[in-house]
Formats: C-alpha cells, sequence, structure tokens
C-alpha cells in the first residue's frame, strides 16, 4: 500500500477513534442498516424487473412466432399494434420492416451473425436514457442453418418500446431510495437514543468515579434496584470494588497508625535511657545497664521491623522446595517442651509419614512457631498441636484450652495490630496471626480460627469440614499437598 493511502488512512483512524462512543455506535448501526436496505431494496427491484421483462419476451416470443409463420406462408408480415419488426438478410441488411424502421438494422452484424442460428435477446437504449427511445428486440432466424442469398430474410426482429418498464423501474428505484433514507433516518435516531439510554449510567458512573478520584469517600454508584442488565452488574461491580478499594485503604492506615504508635513506644523508652545516661557522668556499672536495656529495646524494634515486613511477604511459590510438616512441626514443639517449663505441649499425629507441601521451610516453621506462642501466651494448658492429612490437603491444627476468643472478634483477629480486650494486657503487638494470615496466603493455603462454636475462615480455597473439641481455641492451617501420598497411613 503506498505511503500516502496509509497515511490517509491513520488519519481516518485517528479521527474515528476521537469520536464519542455513542457517534460511533450510531454510524457502525447506520453503515449496517444501510447495507440491509440496500440489499433488501435490490432483491425487490430485480424481482420486479424480472417480472417485466417476462412479460415482454413472453409478448415478443407470440409476436415473433406469428411473424414467422406469415412470413414462411408468403403473406405479408403482420404484427400486433405496438409491435414493430424488421426483416434482415444474412449482411445484416434490411429487407422489410414496419413504418419508421425501414433504415438502419436494428442488430449489429455479430448480434445478427448469433441470430442466423437460435434465438436473440437484446435491449436498445439505457434505464436512464435521456433521449427515451428504448427498445427490446428479439430476433429469431426464418429457416435455421439455411444459406440465403443476399436480399432475401433470414432474420426477424420484433422490437417493442420499453417506455412503460423502464418508468416503472426507475419511479420503484425512486420510491426504494425515499423509503430506505426515511427508514435509515429513522433507526439512526432511535439508535441514538437506545445509544445515549444506554450509556447514561456509563456517564454517571464516570462523573462518579471522577468524585472519587478528586477525594470523596463513602460514594456509592446509583444503580436501579430492578435493573439487571450488564450496565447494573457493571455498577454493582464497580460498588463492590468501591467497598473492597475503602476497607483496604481503612486497614492501611490503620496498620500505618497502629505501626507508628507500636514503633514510637520502643523509640522513646530508648531515646529516654540514652539522654539519662548521658545527663550525668555514670559508672561503669551503670553504663553497661544502660547499654543492655538500649541493647533489649533495639532488639525488640527489629523483631517488630521482621514483623512488620514479614507481613507483606508474598513469596514466590513457582519453585518451592518440598517441606515436610509433620518433621518441621515436631522440631518446633520439641523446642517448646524444652523452654516453656509453665505450659504442657502436647504433639499428636494421625497423618502419613510425611506431610509434604511446597513452600519456604523458614516462614513455614514462623507460621508453627506463631501459633504455638500464641497458644502459649493466651491460651491454657493442655495444647496440642497436631498434623494430618485430609484428600489433597495438609492440615495443621494447635488447639488450647482456654476462654476462648470472642465470636464477634474472630473476623478481626488475624489483621494487623488487633487484639483481644482481655490480651491487651499481655505482651505482644498484635501480629502474630496477622504475620501467619499472610504466609499461609503467600502460600495459597486458608487459616482458620475456631473458638465458642463460632468458626472464621480467611478465605474460601478449601471446602474442608473442622475436626476439633467444642471448648478453647483452635487455629487451622489447610495447605495443599505437594504431591498424592504413596504409603499407608501410619501412627507415630
Amino acid at each position: 500500500m503506498r505511503p500516502r493511502a496509509l497515511r490517509w488512512l491513520h488519519r481516518v483512524s485517528y479521527t474515528w477513534n476521537r469520536l464519542p462512543l455513542r457517534v460511533r455506535l450510531v454510524a457502525g448501526f447506520a453503515a449496517a442498516m444501510l447495507i440491509v436496505l440496500t440489499g433488501a431494496g435490490a432483491f425487490v427491484y430485480l424481482r420486479v424487473r424480472y417480472a417485466l421483462d417476462l412479460r415482454l419476451n413472453e409478448d415478443l416470443s407470440a409476436q415473433a412466432t406469428q411473424l414467422v409463420d406469415t412470413v414462411g406462408s408468403g403473406a405479408a408480415p403482420a404484427v400486433s399494434p405496438g409491435t414493430s419488426y424488421q426483416l434482415l438478410d444474412a449482411n445484416n441488411q434490411v429487407v422489410a420492416a414496419s413504418p419508421g424502421l425501414t433504415g438502419t438494422s436494428l442488430l449489429r452484424p455479430e448480434q445478427t451473425a448469433t441470430a442466423l442460428h437460435r434465438g436473440l435477446r437484446a435491449d436498445r437504449g439505457d434505464l436512464f436514457a435521456i433521449s427515451g427511445h428504448t427498445l427490446r428486440l428479439y430476433a429469431v432466424p426464418l429457416h435455421p442453418g439455411a444459406t440465403w442469398p443476399v436480399g432475401t430474410p433470414a432474420v426477424a426482429v420484433l422490437a417493442v418500446r420499453r417506455d412503460q418498464r423502464d418508468e416503472a423501474l426507475r419511479e420503484l428505484i425512486a420510491q426504494l431510495t425515499l423509503a430506505n433514507l426515511a427508514a435509515l433516518a429513522v433507526a439512526s435516531l432511535v439508535g441514538y437514543r437506545l445509544a445515549r439510554a444506554a450509556l447514561t449510567p456509563v456517564e454517571r458512573y464516570r462523573i462518579e468515579a471522577a468524585r472519587i478520584a478528586a477525594g470523596a469517600t463513602g460514594v456509592r454508584l446509583a444503580v436501579p434496584a430492578d435493573s439487571h442488565d450488564e450496565v447494573a452488574r457493571l455498577g454493582h461491580t464497580l460498588n463492590t470494588m468501591l467497598a473492597a478499594l475503602e476497607t483496604a485503604l481503612d486497614r492501611e492506615r490503620r496498620f500505618v497508625n497502629d505501626a507508628s504508635h507500636e514503633l514510637r513506644t520502643p523509640l522513646t523508652l530508648l531515646s529516654a535511657e540514652l539522654e539519662l545516661a548521658l545527663r550525668r557522668p555514670r559508672s561503669t556499672a551503670e553504663l553497661e545497664q544502660t547499654v543492655t536495656a538500649a541493647a533489649a529495646d533495639t532488639a525488640d524494634l527489629i523483631r517488630l521491623a521482621e514483623a512488620l515486613l514479614t507481613v507483606g511477604v508474598q513469596p514466590d511459590q513457582a519453585d518451592a522446595d518440598e517441606v515436610d510438616l509433620r518433621d518441621l512441626l515436631t522440631d518446633v514443639v520439641a523446642r517448646y517442651q524444652v523452654t516453656a517449663t509453665d505450659t504442657h505441649v502436647a504433639l499428636h499425629t494421625q497423618a502419613e509419614v510425611t506431610l509434604l507441601v511446597r513452600g519456604d521451610a523458614t516462614r513455614l516453621e514462623q507460621v508453627v512457631t506463631n501459633l504455638l506462642d500464641n497458644a502459649v501466651r493466651h491460651g491454657t494448658a493442655p495444647i496440642t498441636a497436631m498434623a494430618d492429612r485430609t484428600a489433597d490437603v495438609i492440615r495443621l491444627t494447635v488447639h488450647d484450652h482456654g476462654t476462648g476468643i470472642d465470636p464477634e472478634f474472630l473476623p478481626r483477629a488475624a489483621e494487623r495490630f488487633s487484639r483481644a480486650n482481655t490480651a491487651r494486657t499481655t505482651p505482644g503487638t498484635g501480629l502474630g496471626l496477622s504475620l501467619v494470615d499472610a504466609i499461609v496466603a503467600a502460600h495459597h493455603g486458608q487459616l482458620r480460627i475456631c473458638s465458642r462454636g463460632a468458626h472464621h475462615r480467611t478465605s474460601d480455597r478449601f471446602d474442608v469440614g473442622c475436626e476439633h473439641p467444642a471448648t478453647g481455641t483452635t487455629i487451622t492451617v489447610l495447605i495443599r499437598a505437594a504431591h498424592q501420598p504413596d504409603q499407608h497411613p501410619s501412627a507415630p
């Protein structure tokens, strides 16, 4: 394609894309209607022309038979009124003709050559000819295959005027053109109104979105309650998205506020200790005590910062290693049984020899540690940790026999810095379960918190029932197994 044509197409495409959507919809609808109406008009025109031509052809065929019979019998040629004739020799010369047709032959030489052997139909004059001298011709051989001397009639040509036929077709074309234009105008108007009515809610949505972008809060799109079309479904979806965005924004704001509050306390203590140490000369023992306290505060800050960073972790599971949750759970519980002197931690497993999942062993160990730490800190002995398998899901459960969690607090238990009223007097930052939830979600798993007969799931990934005591608090982690088991279950 030439560069000039390419530039022209580019300009047309650019102009088209800049037009309003409703204009483009109407233009496309009008173009489709124009094609349909043109096709329908062409079909009607062809059918009417066929009917009119059939009538003319039948009349000419009858007249041709009569003319050939009269010429063959030696009588004077005779045709019906309104029909003219010419008798031509083999050289396309007029031998006899109706009054007014005695001059030039109505046929061209090649047409006469064809008519010496078979019938021939032809037209003289165009449908829209200005002169109006339009004829329908029908030429037949007088004696097909014979040899005729020059000047002897060899071809009979019948002619009838097409004035009425052409006038009817021209009128039909005019009427179809006017009707199609009127139908196209009405259809375009209706299409424009329909497009405007369909896009009006979208424009309202755009205005509301502009308000939200400008900082408006609590705004929802007005969706008719009795409408269930595509635009209404789009409105409901956008409202759901706005609610989710506002919830996420509130959660992030709360996280920033809580994080700044949690960080301010150790930083303030650290600053105060250092300022006190610098106010007057201190002994070596006092300086060691101050440095020790500062180191402890610094360690708390490091742990808090690591927890904050880990909450948002999203490790890549594509190349994750296989981790045996049973061995991991056994090792962590063994450490707790050595260090937790005031709390009895029991390990009970009812599973295969191995419980393999794909993931980050360090992060998964952090999950088990946080769950046990949470149970030791807020629960009551005995604490039971169990890992088993159901179908293709590995299930890790930590249960304590404490008073449990308020059912109303369960949906917020895994939120960052969220702490129940009964836990505010105990050490902690409220990041434990939030950290567990983040790591489990990154491993495409599910966290469940069940207490006092109430159940809360952080996701709907697995449809596996809960199996735990009715009392106390049970926290369950579900992660898809790395592969189907190839060994029979055995007791530990």
